[in-house]
């Protein structure tokens, strides 16, 4: 879709990119997306989201379509491995750079997208994008992950994570040695207030409680058993952060990226080992287990050689 706009006398000097998104009654992102992909011109020439506007200057704006953030997307999702596969639910081994879920800015491959590219049909509780999904793992963190296939299994699922009745066990390995060797962290998390792409421990954060023990030390990181009582979002990368041990290769949390090189890490070292629940239909207790993707093998391999 195509349409030109005339800058009003109000918008005069005002950056391009401010001045479009009241224009066109957008967020300043989209507009700045349009502009970046040279969709914004003014006589036949690409403006910069910095440039300064001119009353009476004419804008072309061409928007292209663009499919649905929220569409799930029928795809093969290379590495993604089914562990077990039962009449209610699938319990997948994630692999890394894929999402839970469609969601918006995300445009990469998704666990319901993959699960419905290999004929798998899922509950359709919940919403649309997120059918089936009764917990979820970042992006950067590979593992084991539960799906439900009924509306049954979705709603005990979902209940079970909820009150905490399921096992999560999680590997991680994290910079330098914990003192002590095992114990629980418990500090509540909630949005960094200064980056809100991130979290921290913060005073009236949401209450979170992480349990480790100290598997294997290798001088300069150590690997880590990590058991969660709660859920939050990023929890155990931040509680480690805040020890001032952050997961090797997390970048985002403080990680030292001269060791991440050292080790071939591009994401942090954070890994759904084990996944524990009862079975939703017959009660009976259900485990399963992952094994380390390539990459954290060959970092944990350099650590255990000290070729790091």
């Amino acid at each position: 879709m195509s349409r030109s706009v005339v800058v009003p006398e109000e918008l005069a000097g005002a950056r391009v990119d401010a001045g479009l998104a009241r224009l066109l009654d957008i967020s300043r992102s989209a507009a700045a997306l349009l502009i970046s992909e040279g969709n914004v011109t003014s006589g036949g020439v690409p403006l910069g989201k910095s440039a300064k506007l001119v009353a009476g200057t004419v804008l072309d704006v061409t928007v292209p379509e663009r499919p649905d953030p929220l569409e799930v997307v029928e795809e093969v999702v290379e590495g993604l491995k089914i562990l077990l596969d039962d009449e209610d639910f699938v319990v997948i081994d994630k692999p890394v750079g894929v999402a839970a879920h469609p969601s918006p800015g995300w445009v990469g491959p998704t666990v319901v997208g993959g699960l419905a590219g290999a004929g798998y049909r899922i509950s359709t509780s919940g919403a649309p994008e997120r059918a089936g999904i009764v917990h979820r793992l970042d992006v950067g963190t590979s593992g084991v992950m539960v799906v439900a296939k009924t509306e049954h299994a979705y709603t005990v699922l979902k209940r079970a994570f909820k009150e905490r009745t399921v096992e999560k066990v999680y590997h991680a390995v994290v910079q330098g040695l914990p003192d002590p060797l095992e114990g629980t962290i418990d500090a509540p998390i909630g949005r960094h207030p200064g980056h809100d792409w991130r979290f921290a421990v913060i005073e009236d954060g949401r209450p979170s409680v992480t349990h480790y023990e100290v598997l294997e030390a290798f001088g300069k990181a150590t690997l880590v058993e990590v058991h969660l009582e709660t859920g939050r979002t990023h929890q155990i990368r931040v509680h480690f952060s805040a020890l001032r041990h952050p997961c090797a290769g997390d970048l985002t949390y403080g990680a030292d990226p001269r060791l991440a090189a050292n080790l071939g890490l591009t994401r942090q070292w954070l890994h759904a080992r084990q996944l524990g629940f009862t079975h939703p239909r017959t009660g009976d207790w259900v485990e399963v287990s992952s094994e380390y993707p390539a990459d954290l093998q060959y970092a944990l391999d350099l650590l255990a050689t000290g070729s790091a």
